[in-house]
């Protein structure tokens, strides 16, 4: 199928870049895991996976431990996801997933973002059909075949297995994700996944030239500027992009 994975290695690269930012992000994710269900990662699969991509970011240790340590208190932030959806510069789809305690802050740091570039904030499920939400692990390897039969064996509703310059990377049902990282456990026992998450991967991708760059530079940059933007998908397709 070819879906690059390169328009999310532009607001990655952006987020990591900003290192106060990244630990803040990863403290609320981890701390939300382990509040909504065990602060045992042995015990929570979601917070296991939560400390291992902050791991892999090099979210110092002390920043994952007190995250833990807080859920593990009585009260607390009450925080709540919320995503919204709309148009960015170029007519390119975006979608911007946020973890808040505060809404009405969220909403109007979102909508500013929008607003100063141009961009049109539309309302929920605008652009969401226009993406796929998937289960998504890469990891260095060969043998396409042998890993798809793997998922098919593990009853994984698998979408597709793409390999490339000896990469190889896995797309499944997002409600699969545990059951796809077990069977590649399994079948690859020494696996090291340079990425698994679950992420709206889009359809089609819309081509922006011109100031349409520069604005959609500067519109992730206002994003993942915002306290509250955890992740944000796009399917924008940038001049430097294959």
């Amino acid at each position: 199928m070819g879906r690059s994975f390169e328009n999310r290695k532009h607001s990655i690269a952006k987020t990591a870049a900003q290192k106060t930012k990244l630990y803040s992000k990863y403290g609320k994710m981890i701390y939300v895991a382990a509040k909504t269900g065990v602060p045992d990662p042995e015990l929570n699969g979601s917070l296991k996976n939560m400390m291992e991509k902050a791991k892999r970011e090099q979210v110092p240790a002390h920043v994952i431990e007190k995250a833990i340590e807080k859920a593990k208190g009585a009260g607390g932030e009450d925080y709540s996801e919320s995503r919204y959806e709309g148009y960015g510069p170029g007519g390119c789809s975006v979608i911007v997933d946020c973890l808040t305690d505060n809404p009405n802050r969220t909403i109007t740091d979102v909508r500013n973002c929008f607003t100063k570039t141009g961009s049109k904030l539309g309302t929920a499920g605008s652009v969401g059909h226009l993406f796929d939400h998937l289960a998504i692990f890469s990891f260095k390897g060969e043998g396409q075949d042998q890993i798809l039969e793997a998922m098919l064996e593990a009853d994984v509703n698998v979408e597709d297995v793409e390999e490339e310059n000896g990469q190889l990377t896995v797309f499944a049902a997002a409600s699969d994700y545990f059951k796809t990282k077990q069977a590649l456990q399994e079948t690859l026992p020494d696996v090291d996944f340079d990425i698994q998450e679950i992420a709206f991967v889009p359809q089609a991708r819309t081509e922006l030239s011109g100031d349409d760059v520069k604005m959609f530079d500067k519109f992730m940059d206002l994003l993942h500027d915002c306290e509250d933007v955890q992740n944000v998908y796009h399917n924008a397709q940038l001049p430097d992009q294959e």
